[in-house]
């Protein structure tokens, strides 16, 4: 059950995104954006991944991590360095650096550290 609930909420979030992407402008775009996509990675690893780990501080903080290693290539210049000219590409990776994402990133993660611990501490409960 976890699994598909986790899947559904990985669709809407990729719809969302998407909008986004293609819509949106102003902080919508520049913030929200930012802070809905790790939520997404979560939804997602979550669906391929249902069972959490002892931890529950584990998975999200994989996915903070990644998403700051991602940012700092943006920093590094990524997609030009490598000749990444597909649009969808460079959207998806990014190409410029800012450290407000890094905190839009954190942000989002919030909700992610907060489903994970009171996931963890229900099967806890239930034995």
């Amino acid at each position: 059950m976890r699994r598909i609930i986790f899947g559904i909420l990985s669709v809407l979030l990729l719809g969302i995104e998407i909008l986004i992407g293609m819509f949106a402008k102003g902080w919508v775009r520049a913030y929200l954006g930012d802070v809905l996509v790790v939520i997404l990675l979560y939804a997602i690893l979550r669906t391929i991944f249902p069972d959490k780990p002892k931890q529950w501080y584990l998975l999200p903080t994989i996915i903070l991590v990644f998403s700051f290693i991602v940012e700092f290539l943006q920093l590094w210049g990524f997609c030009d360095r490598f000749g990444i000219t597909n649009k969808l590409l460079r959207i998806i990776i990014g190409t410029g650096f800012s450290v407000v994402d890094l905190a839009c990133y954190a942000i989002g993660l919030i909700p992610c550290y907060i489903a994970d611990f009171f996931l963890i501490k229900k099967e806890a409960a239930n034995g």
